[in-house]
């Protein structure tokens, strides 16, 4: 990927980095209110069955999914032009998905800087090893990491580490301000949290609540997944790696069908949203569509994206995922390539003429 592409290609996104009030508002209302009115249908639904009930918390979920679309817009700058206004709304909606908005920020930020990059992984990515590096681990070490990258404990068990119990704490090194709104996050959502159980009590509270948390929380890592773990993604070291680069090959487009595409918030164009950040979430499809070198990217669906839960490794050699099956054939080739190469070795040296 030339420079002069690389430019080329950051011009043809430029004109959808733009904010619109509009647009931005009829989001927060046909996100919002649906999402509140589903609450009070699960709440009025509890009377007749559960059943009824447990429906209704998913299609809530979805909304919550929506709403985090929002908060991670604001993150970005790019639902509002003021500052002060993205920084209310995402702090706002970031009680709604139990998000610090400075501290995802941060984290996030750092996520986009680095994408892709092997050499600065850890903060605001989800966990992966290289092969190499898996190798040369210790069986403590290997263990932990099956377990982390297991699916079940990714999604399963993930959303309450990561929302209940990682986000209610700052991050060592964290400034005051950010410090200061994760306590107001806390502070607001136990508020919240409180008041709706002295409105409608706590055991219909905990029975509408959990499950719209656990299956928004457990979707919003499974996107945040599986946009960025797919076979031929992007990994490379400091020296080789490019921003535009990472963001094109090392981010999914993922083509949801038309209902799924508009609760997720567009998010499946993920490489139009790696490229530019500044492009609110509602302007991604246009940007995608009015700029045919983005077609290429990595085109996942539904089914093919399921394929994502068996990648465990990044091999460096093959610049693919692999499975741990997979991986010990990684081993299994090295081993027979350093086997083919030391009877070449043994051969140059007896034919070579004693000095």
């Amino acid at each position: 990927m030339s420079a002069s592409f690389k430019s080329q290609l950051k011009k043809e996104v430029a004109p959808y980095e733009k904010t619109e009030l509009k647009a931005s508002i009829i989001q927060m209302i046909n996100t919002l209110v649906p999402l509140f009115l589903l609450w009070y249908l699960a709440y009025e639904s509890l009377s007749v069955s559960y059943f009824i009930t447990l429906p209704l918390t998913l299609i809530a979920s979805g909304f919550v999914i929506r709403t985090f679309i929002i908060f991670h817009d604001c993150c970005h700058g790019s639902f509002f032009k003021s500052r002060k206004a993205n920084d209310i709304v995402g702090t706002l909606t970031g009680v709604i998905s139990l998000t610090p908005y400075m501290q995802w920020k941060y984290s996030h930020s750092m996520h986009h800087a680095t994408s892709g990059n092997l050499d600065k992984r850890g903060i605001g990515d989800i966990w992966m090893m290289t092969t190499d590096e898996y190798k040369s681990s210790t069986w403590l070490t290997k263990l932990y990491y099956r377990l982390y990258r297991n699916p079940i404990v990714l999604f399963g068990i993930g959303p309450i580490a990561v929302f209940l119990l990682q986000y209610r704490f700052n991050r060592k090194g964290a400034k005051r301000k950010e410090r200061l709104n994760t306590y107001l996050t806390n502070g607001l959502i136990v508020a919240v949290y409180a008041l709706m159980c002295l409105v409608v009590g706590w055991e219909a509270f905990l029975l509408i609540q959990l499950p719209i948390f656990y299956f928004a929380s457990m979707l919003g890592i499974w996107l945040f997944y599986v946009q960025h773990t797919f076979e031929d993604s992007y990994f490379e070291n400091e020296e080789d790696w490019s921003y535009i680069q990472a963001a094109v090959e090392g981010s999914s487009y993922y083509k949801l069908p038309k209902v799924l595409q508009w609760i997720t918030g567009n998010i499946g164009f993920h490489h139009v949203h790696h490229l530019s950040p500044r492009v609110p979430n509602y302007y991604l499809e246009e940007a995608h569509n009015a700029t045919p070198p983005l077609h290429k990217a990595t085109t996942i669906t539904v089914a093919t994206s399921l394929k994502a839960m068996r990648f465990r490794l990044w091999d460096e050699e093959s610049k693919q995922f692999v499975t741990f099956r997979g991986y010990k054939k990684v081993l299994q080739k090295k081993k027979l390539e350093l086997e083919q190469s030391e009877p070449r070795k043994d051969k140059v040296s007896a034919s070579a003429p004693a000095s």
